[in-house]
């Protein structure tokens, strides 16, 4: 499955990936269309006019709903407990960061920022993760310098396609369930484990000059959340603090 599909591509390669998982059953084929239908309705409704240059910022969304496909694949396919689980979600600060579509164009985001045409998934989270990687991981932090991009662009797009194509679908759902349960702030830290587990093969890439293409064109091998749980907890008593406010505050009440 590539970074970037067509939404009609993706929503058919969604369909046959829960039946791959044995997740979902052939009698759901329009389920997810359906789903994805109310979910574009409503986000739009969130939607306001934007005075920019900017082309995409004057229509919907233009990629894929990676998280609603993920939430009807964690629901068995079920259309109506989806739905339920995206519109009480959606009231939530912190949904923005897990469903991007949610914040595009949005109401909820300060004006300037919303004309910028960046994420706060890439401003915040992005921000952050670099804040923790030059303390904690330096290493890595110059192995991307060196190499001519940052860890924001690479982990915005493993993000934004809620790890798709990187993570097997366990680890998918492990990433979801911590970001809800345990506070949006574990983003950061997750993305953080993932690249101290991929720490040698980030040196190694780096060191031949092709580490763009090995953290875009590859899986993410070996990576299992729970055996970096310690990890994350220790960074979040550290940088909570910091970390979660400013997530948070990203949006207005």
């Amino acid at each position: 499955m590539g970074a970037v599909h067509a939404p009609a591509v993706a929503t058919v390669v969604t369909f046959r990936y829960g039946l791959h998982l044995k997740v979902i059953h052939n009698d759901v084929t329009d389920r997810l269309a359906q789903l994805l239908r109310q979910c574009s309705y409503y986000l739009k409704q969130q939607q306001k006019g934007v005075d920019s240059s900017i082309e995409y910022l004057h229509s919907v969304y233009g990629g894929f709903d990676w998280f609603a496909a993920t939430i009807f694949l964690m629901f068995g396919g079920n259309l109506e407990k989806s739905w339920n689980f995206l519109h009480k979600f959606s009231t939530l600060g912190c949904s923005g960061y897990l469903w991007i579509p949610r914040l595009h164009c949005s109401v909820h985001l300060p004006s300037d920022l919303m004309c910028s045409g960046i994420s706060p998934l890439f401003s915040s989270t992005g921000h952050n993760i670099e804040l923790i990687l030059q303390i904690e991981l330096p290493l890595v932090a110059s192995a991307f310098k060196m190499s001519g991009f940052t860890p924001a662009q690479i982990c915005f797009h493993w993000l934004k396609q809620c790890f798709w194509n990187y993570l097997d679908w366990n680890e998918i759902c492990q990433y979801v369930c911590l970001c809800v349960v345990m506070g949006i702030d574990y983003q950061v830290y997750l993305c953080c484990a993932i690249l101290k587990h991929l720490q040698k093969n980030i040196m190694e890439h780096m060191q031949t000059q092709e580490l763009i293409i090995y953290l875009k064109e590859n899986a993410i091998t070996g990576f299992h959340a729970s055996n970096y749980m310690t990890y994350m907890i220790g960074l979040e008593k550290k940088y909570r603090d910091t970390i979660f406010r400013d997530m948070l505050n990203i949006t207005r009440p």
